[in-house]
């Protein structure tokens, strides 16, 4: 069985892939960019898989990120694929993997 800082290392590398990825960009150049949209749905697919395997006790630690959602999330992307909201996703990598990325890094530590 995977400790839980191996599920927060694959958070930590998604993270930073899609924060790398989009940066310098747009709403309007991630939107234009079929296998970027496609490439950030897996990694936020990922991240919530792996949220889910980080248990509670360690996760009310850093009550500042709302693991509840991103796990939800995860469900919303795998099951609703066909209605994906692309402004959602550009919103969630604009305002909250940067913060989710600190406090992966911290519980890494």
């Amino acid at each position: 069985m995977k400790s839980f800082k191996e599920y927060a290392r694959h958070i930590q590398e998604e993270t930073a892939l899609v924060i790398n990825q989009c940066h310098g960009l747009s709403f309007a150049d991630f939107l234009g960019d079929e296998i970027l949209k496609r490439a950030v749905v897996r990694s936020l697919e990922i991240i919530g898989e792996a949220v889910k395997n980080i248990p509670l006790e360690i996760k009310q630690n850093y009550s500042g990120t709302d693991w509840k959602n991103i796990a939800r999330l995860r469900d919303r992307l795998i099951h609703h694929y066909f209605s994906i909201d692309y402004e959602i996703v550009w919103n969630i990598v604009e305002k909250h993997l940067p913060s989710l990325k600190s406090d992966i890094e911290k519980m890494i530590e």
